[in-house]
């Protein structure tokens, strides 16, 4: 089958003899990240499992940073244990995947990326749960640093032994970032296909997955930290534009072809659909060129007709329902409009037909409009007219809604930033009851992203009569600001709230900033003044005050706000809070 051939394919470089085999080997394929690399080979060293229960194998995709370089000095300074692989550079990271798994020798193996790194005790735990409960596929806790995003449902309910690719939220977690038993690995021939330039790590770990004996989940340590890379080059959406369309219409052949029609291939195209196919038709989407456009929609409405059945698409959140409705019921102008009205305008108006409910969208066919059967989705989605921070401690969102009812329909009222519930009331200002506030603990906001910094999308949750339902909060015309820095214990972060590129969604981010980073960025900005912090000899503490005051005389410009309308004039919700620049923490443009 096309599929088989795509990711299976027998080993083509012989693996060593191995005279005592190690419990598990760690593949790390490697390219241009010299910055991040020392610690992620440091954190696989320092593992408790030991050294002589475990290998390493890092293949240099033909990286020109001094990355190989680095490698070769790991390699000569822990013989039998680091063993490099130099290649010429492939574009993707299948290849090196390849290229090692090809090499290892362990019992199981485990893949890390070179920018990323594990906790101390990840992979004693993971082999130990592995030979404990027969499993052939462990994924342990993944966490994001520098607010690096990642799908964490699947921990949400604690360990589980045995968890099911189809009844699960696994589907939204297919990184090849587990534990794979080496014997599963082997019988089914499993490799990454080289011909896919991104995703390639899915079809290899859903094969896994599905033909697992025992999938387990572990979510009572951070095994795996997934970093954000500060110094990455932007890669943007429309320069991969034609990469991600030839690896997603490959990945969802992969999928019809190892999983029969029916609710269990629903259960995983959910995922794919809901994300890696509407992110092709996201707010992005109107930057491309014509002729981009035009390729990107046939393929996207080709791929929906053939695979989102009607079963798949009630399973789907309502942006991406409505988006991919759009682009299976018009054509690109039909598209740009509804992505027009989500981000420029804001959540249209509903539209009444009898006993219909219809999203206002300008000029689209009602057949995919109808949002009759998720009114309660409908009803959640919000756009943010307005972040500010009311004092040193509060972030207060405003969200309103276009919808008449409101106030009666939509019940109870919650809305998240990731982890975190706010305090949600009623704006007493509107006497239509549309328009919402709500507060966010920033001390909260700083627990819950830990040392590693997180990105928390906002998102609102209605119960009323209309029953449960949820929705992103998108942020129309609103301008970004530039992070606040507040400190949460001995460390320092940048808070700020951001709007996602690619949905239009609102963010909250909280990432770690170093007093060396603090001072570079505004030396390399060339602020007026000098800086007199020296990164070396002042700490976090010497740099703020006791209520937590960027003190960098001469440096800093302190500005209001973080995110409003470019042509609203700023102001603080909550009469009686404090000033900007006398709150505990002050904005500063880093």
């Amino acid at each position: 089958m096309a599929a088989e051939e795509a990711t299976h394919r027998p080993p083509t470089t012989p693996r060593p003899p191995a005279t005592s085999r190690p419990d598990v080997s760690v593949v790390v394929p490697v390219y241009n990240t010299l910055r991040y690399l020392r610690s992620c080979l440091d954190s696989v060293l320092r593992q408790t499992i030991g050294a002589d229960r475990m290998e390493i194998v890092a293949v240099d995709d033909g990286s020109t940073d001094g990355s190989g370089r680095l490698l070769d000095r790991y390699a000569a300074k822990h013989p039998g244990t680091v063993r490099v692989v130099h290649q010429s550079h492939s574009g993707g990271p299948a290849s090196p995947c390849n290229r090692g798994l090809d090499l290892t020798t362990g019992r199981y193996v485990f893949f890390l990326g070179s920018d990323d790194r594990l906790g101390p005790e990840a992979l004693e735990r993971l082999v130990a749960a592995a030979d404990r409960y027969g499993s052939d596929v462990v994924l342990g806790k993944v966490v994001g640093v520098n607010g690096r995003h990642v799908f964490s449902d699947v921990f949400a309910d604690g360990n589980a032994v045995d968890v099911s690719l189809f009844d699960s939220a696994l589907p939204w977690s297919l990184a090849n970032t587990k534990l794979f038993r080496r014997d599963l690995v082997d019988r089914l021939g499993l490799r990454f296909p080289e011909d896919m330039p991104v995703l390639s790590d899915q079809p290899f770990t859903l094969a896994a997955c599905y033909h697992a004996r025992r999938i387990s989940v572990l979510a009572d340590y951070d095994y795996y930290h997934a970093v954000r890379r500060l110094d990455a080059r932007n890669i943007t959406y429309h320069s991969r534009v034609e990469q991600r369309l030839v690896s997603v219409e490959r990945l969802f052949a992969y999928v019809a072809e190892l999983i029969p029609a029916g609710e269990r291939r629903d259960a995983v195209l959910r995922r794919h659909a809901g994300l890696e196919l509407a992110n092709l038709v996201g707010d992005d989407f109107r930057h491309l060129d014509r002729a981009a456009q035009e390729r990107v929609h046939a393929t996207v409405a080709r791929l929906a007709r053939r695979h989102v059945t009607d079963c798949l698409r009630d399973r789907l959140d309502i942006e991406a329902r409505l988006r991919l409705g759009a682009v299976t019921a018009g054509g690109v102008d039909d598209l740009l409009a509804a992505i027009e009205q989500d981000s420029g305008r804001g959540v249209p108006a509903t539209v009444f037909a009898g006993d219909r409910w219809h999203a206002g969208y300008p000029g689209a066919p009602a057949r995919w409009t109808d949002v009759t059967d998720v009114r309660a989705d409908w009803l959640a989605r919000l756009d943010a007219v307005d972040v500010s921070w009311v004092d040193g401690h509060t972030l207060t969102v405003t969200t309103r809604s276009p919808y008449p009812r409101f106030a009666t329909e939509a019940g109870p009222v919650r809305m998240l930033a990731g982890p975190v519930v706010g305090a949600t009331r009623m704006d007493a200002g509107d006497p239509t009851g549309r328009t919402l506030r709500t507060d966010f603990a920033l001390d909260r906001l700083l627990a819950a992203s830990a040392a590693s910094g997180q990105r928390h999308p906002v998102r609102a949750e209605v119960d009323g009569g209309h029953g449960r339902g949820g929705a992103a909060v998108r942020a129309p015309r609103l301008a970004a600001g530039r992070p606040r820095l507040l400190r949460h214990g001995a460390r320092l972060y940048g808070v700020a709230a951001t709007v996602d590129p690619r949905n239009g969604q609102l963010v909250l981010s909280v990432v770690p900033v170093t007093v060396g980073q603090l001072v570079g960025r505004l030396r390399r900005r060339g602020r007026r003044g000098p800086v007199t912090a020296q990164p070396s000899g002042r700490s976090a503490e010497a740099l703020l005050g006791r209520h937590g005051h960027l003190e960098v005389r001469g440096a800093a410009q302190v500005q209001p706000g973080l995110l409003r309308r470019p042509d609203q004039p700023h102001h603080h919700p909550g009469a009686g809070g404090a000033a900007p620049d006398q709150a505990r923490g002050v904005r500063v443009d880093v």
